[in-house]
């Protein structure tokens, strides 16, 4: 009896694809409402000229949160708890052209929503 061998090879991911120039855009909002809305007007805006995009790809929302005492004095049991949520979004837009960057720097976005772009 006679088994055959198996040979797997594995493909060398392209050197074009690491060489290929990216926009990477990370949206930042307490809302999440205004983050999505925000977003999607990114999106529209790079559709509009055609840019290939990858994304809105959800990240971990950050959670900060503080315990302070309700009273100074007798009551150190009582305490209130806050937190603040910081919703996250990421776009990468493949080998994008001077018109989609200068769209993209011309949007007008709601108050709240911060936007770090970089080139990657």
């Amino acid at each position: 009896m006679a088994t055959a061998a198996k040979k797997t090879t594995k493909k060398a991911a392209p050197a074009e694809a690491a060489a290929e120039p990216k926009l990477r855009i990370r949206v930042r909002a307490y809302e999440h409402k205004i983050l999505d809305l925000s977003v999607k007007q990114i999106m529209d805006t790079a559709n509009r000229f055609d840019a290939k995009i990858v994304g809105p790809v959800p990240l971990p929302t950050e959670i900060k949160r503080w315990t302070v005492n309700r009273s100074t004095f007798v009551h150190k049991d009582a305490r209130e708890q806050f937190e603040m949520r910081i919703h996250k979004r990421l776009i990468d837009i493949l080998s994008p052209n001077a018109k989609v960057i200068e769209a993209l720097t011309n949007l007008n976005l709601p108050s709240g929503v911060t936007i770090d772009v970089k080139m990657v």
